[in-house]
């Protein structure tokens, strides 16, 4: 089984991809913060959000949790363009409607896409084996 203390295994592909990493908060509360873990169970995640995803080239998604940070880690083929990419989700299926019910835990203005919420970071190490 995987846990923070085994580690996470990672997809190969036999392409180079290139990874996005984003943060949000969630706010300070225990009941909302375990209903959000709720809802992106793979029993309770609506699938026109994750066919959405997909649909518009992303390869792999994660997102990690710490107390009330939340850290998300997306690799998609290298000529993705994250804008285009994001406005396109922004017009699928039950999308705006998931983004305004995660609202209600997130601390972000209700209304906010994806791509409003989730704010880029910045790398600032990377170590590489040669």
């Amino acid at each position: 089984m995987e846990t923070p203390q085994t580690g996470y295994k990672v997809k190969s592909y036999h392409t180079p991809v290139k990874r996005y990493c984003q943060t949000l908060d969630l706010r300070d509360s225990p009941e909302l913060i375990a209903e959000y873990r709720k809802r992106h169970s793979q029993k309770e995640i609506w699938t026109e959000v994750l066919t959405g995803i997909r649909e518009v080239g992303i390869l792999e998604m994660e997102i990690y949790i710490l107390g009330t940070r939340l850290f998300m880690i997306v690799e998609t083929p290298i000529d993705f363009d994250w804008e285009t990419a994001m406005a396109r989700l922004n017009t699928l299926p039950r999308q705006q409607e998931w983004e305004e019910y995660m609202s209600i835990f997130q601390q972000v203005i209700p209304g906010m896409s994806s791509a409003e919420k989730w704010k880029p970071m910045e790398r600032m190490f990377h170590l590489y084996n040669i």
